[in-house]
């Protein structure tokens, strides 16, 4: 089959395929880009913004069609497709609105005669490798910022998601991106090496898993290009008591189960004191009972979407078999269905042991994981006992003592008594194995920028 293609993953039916770029289509998308980037970086950034605006009224103005388009591609519900599309909506909007006074120059002291001005100037046309989980938000948090800066992109989306890819880049054309100032490529990864490479491109930047950042990040720095990371996590959720264990059960269950598990911050490590433990996974095995399979596009009451692909739902399987079989004890759910469908029923696992391999191990999937402690202290241990560093949350009637244990996380986003702050607004990346760099926020609009010194000598 054709690389990039429609697959439904609750049927297995491809629906529609679409030819890989030939070489010398990767070539013209490079001339377009860097000769785009010469006009759009000369046009006011009010003008700039006033078209990011634009595509954000796109996007609401088309978000029941561009649902639709992702529930099939990667088969998550109307109703969370409908939350993804106003998500990146509001982000693109966010900059458009905000992006401006974000990217203003502003004088430093200095100590030499003279006045010393930080600018915020684009750098040139980027490379944008994203995943197939969120395919608008991925592509919105990444290419607003930038195109608002002045800088042009490239879009290189996952090999599932060719239909939305193409919805982005018709409603950037449509708002008035000049042409080569936003491209997708169905590229292959030799193509996005040769990108990395090619001088016209200035930066690259990956969500994905830490095999590919590992490959993509030692491409940009053979070729001495800026890159940001995001890499996913095995976030910790600590709950060291709680009024109603149920309510915050229901809460760890709602967000780990969000799009089917396929979520980079989600609480993929939920860590219970010992006084609430029982009542806690109780009410997790609760809500975990008696869902069935379900089509996405009309997701009934107590189903349950599918997961992106055949492939995905069989490897999330095969993760919660290899932790059973190093002596975890599966509580629920974990059944995967028979067919070429993506079905994998939401899963709660414990006892997973600390020295195996599965503890080590993120699960892009609909497996909540829980894990026992008996002290604040072992409570932080076990948080920060992990390659990752995505985010993390703690849970406690006491906020003072939440916070304390919060601000030891070796995360790059801490949460006391919420499991994820999620806004436009609010920055979003990772330490340690899960990357670097943030986007979103008003720090995400300054990765790929030139923030040149400019100095008059009086």
């Amino acid at each position: 089959m054709s690389k990039y293609r429609v697959q439904n993953p609750a049927t297995g039916e491809i629906i529609e395929t679409f030819e890989v770029a030939t070489d010398a289509e990767i070539d013209e998308t490079l001339a377009a880009a860097d000769a785009a980037f010469r006009e759009w970086r000369d046009r006011s950034v009010q003008e700039r913004a006033a078209v990011v605006r634009r595509v954000a009224e796109l996007f609401d103005e088309r978000r029941d069609e561009l649902a639709r388009i992702i529930a099939v591609e990667m088969g998550k519900s109307i109703a969370e497709s409908l939350d993804e599309v106003e998500f990146a909506r509001s982000i693109i909007d966010y900059y458009g609105v905000h992006g401006p006074s974000l990217i203003t120059d502003h004088e430093i002291p200095s100590t030499i005669p003279g006045k010393a001005i930080i600018e915020h100037l684009p750098v040139g046309a980027l490379l944008g490798v994203m995943p197939w989980n969120f395919p608008y938000y991925q592509v919105a948090r990444f290419a607003a910022p930038n195109l608002v800066l002045g800088n042009t992109i490239i879009l290189k989306h996952a090999d599932i998601c060719a239909r939305s890819a193409l919805a982005i880049e018709a409603i950037m054309l449509e708002a008035g991106v000049p042409v080569g100032g936003y491209r997708n490529v169905f590229a292959t990864h030799d193509q996005i090496a040769t990108m990395i490479a090619d001088p016209r491109v200035q930066g690259v930047s990956l969500t994905g898993s830490e095999r590919a950042g590992a490959i993509i990040g030692e491409q940009a720095g053979r070729h001495l290009k800026k890159c940001v990371l995001e890499l996913g996590g095995i976030d910790p959720m600590v709950v060291l008591d709680a009024d109603d264990v149920a309510a915050v059960a229901k809460e760890a269950w709602d967000f780990r189960v969000y799009n089917g598990g396929q979520v980079c911050n989600s609480n993929k490590r939920m860590i219970v004191m010992d006084e609430i433990y029982d009542e806690f996974v109780a009410a997790l095995k609760e809500l975990a009972a008696g869902l069935e399979p379900g089509d996405q596009l009309d997701l009934g009451d107590g189903q349950f979407a599918p997961l992106s692909s055949r492939a995905a739902a069989e490897t999330v399987h095969a993760q919660v078999q290899q932790a059973i079989a190093e002596g975890a004890t599966l509580e629920a759910g974990g059944v995967l269905s028979d067919g070429p469908g993506a079905h994998y029923s939401p899963a709660v696992l414990t006892g997973v042991p600390r020295d195996s391999e599965s503890y080590r191990e993120e699960i892009f999937g609909p497996v909540a994981t829980v894990f026992r402690v008996h002290s604040d202290e072992e409570a932080l241990e076990v948080a920060n006992d992990c390659a990752l560093g995505l985010g993390g949350s703690v849970f406690s009637t006491d906020e003072a003592r939440a916070a304390r244990i919060a601000s030891k996380l070796e995360v790059g986003m801490t949460h006391v008594n919420t499991i994820a702050a999620e806004a436009a607004e609010l920055p979003f990346g990772g330490v340690k194995r899960s990357g670097f760099g943030r986007e979103m926020g008003p720090v995400g609009i300054g990765e790929f920028s030139n923030k040149r010194l400019s100095f008059v000598a009086r």
